[in-house]
């Protein structure tokens, strides 16, 4: 996750006629109805053979998710280099959206991918960050029109550092509302770019409080300097301090 990205949007409109039966419908009976059904189904079957096309046939898997201007709406994960990898974000449109348009007669679906994210795959770009490098040791790897793999060139070694936390208390046992983006916003937003990546690498419910507990490793590293434990420890503090302000209670 990066607090600048680019991003391709699509959409498509069902035709008027395979949409009759959804005249009039609304909220919940639009939800179940064979209509809606039928664009969910266009809607996988179109952006799976899309991840099949960009990477050859892989394993993928669909999470429920939300965005303002779709419900149903989901994720689209693939199975890529022995990890799963968010790709795009889709759903069906808002009636709502549709009607802003001046497109109330019709139904669809709509999709957003990063593409940056692709980039990174095709190409093996491991670190987001270098997409605005101004280095030409970065640069002049690519031409357009070739797909090459990325050869590292940074010698400068990373600093790891791990924070762990409880994302709910005892008298809310049953509500977990931590929300995983909003704590890599903190992260990105106190340590700038020194952060390279941030990965959970352990996960736990207590058996008797019912607390849910997380523990992430913040990769650090500098493209052109070495990097000092005290400067990124001065940084790991300020991130405790924000990552507080989610309502998490630190361990």
């Amino acid at each position: 996750h990066y607090p600048a990205f680019h991003q391709m949007e699509g959409v498509k409109l069902m035709s008027a006629e395979s949409m009759i039966g959804a005249d009039g419908l609304k909220e919940e009976q639009w939800l179940h109805s064979p209509e809606c059904q039928l664009i969910e189904a266009d809607l996988k079957a179109t952006l799976e053979g899309l991840m099949d096309h960009l990477f050859g046939p892989t394993e993928k898997r669909w999470n429920d998710d939300f965005f303002p201007f779709t419900q149903p709406s989901y994720e689209l994960e693939i199975y890529h280099n022995d990890e799963w990898m968010e790709v795009l974000g889709c759903g069906v449109i808002h009636e709502q959206v549709l009607h802003l348009s001046n497109r109330s007669d019709r139904r669809g679906w709509a999709f957003g991918l990063g593409l940056e994210r692709l980039a990174m795959i095709l190409f093996k770009i491991p670190d987001i960050r270098l997409f605005w490098t101004e280095d030409e040791r970065f640069h002049r790897q690519f031409k357009e029109g070739k797909i090459v793999e990325f050869q590292p060139y940074s010698k400068f070694p990373p600093v790891f550092k791990d924070i762990a936390f409880w994302t709910n208390d005892e008298s809310t046992t049953n509500q977990d509302d931590f929300v995983e983006n909003d704590f890599f916003d903190v992260v990105r937003s106190t340590a700038g770019d020194l952060v390279e990546k941030i990965e959970l690498i352990d996960s736990f419910t207590h058996p008797k409080t019912g607390r849910s507990s997380r523990c992430y490793r913040i990769s650090y590293r500098s493209m052109d300097r070495n990097l000092t434990n005290e400067e990124i420890d001065g940084l790991q503090f300020k991130v405790r301090d924000e990552t507080a302000t989610l309502g998490c209670e630190l361990r």
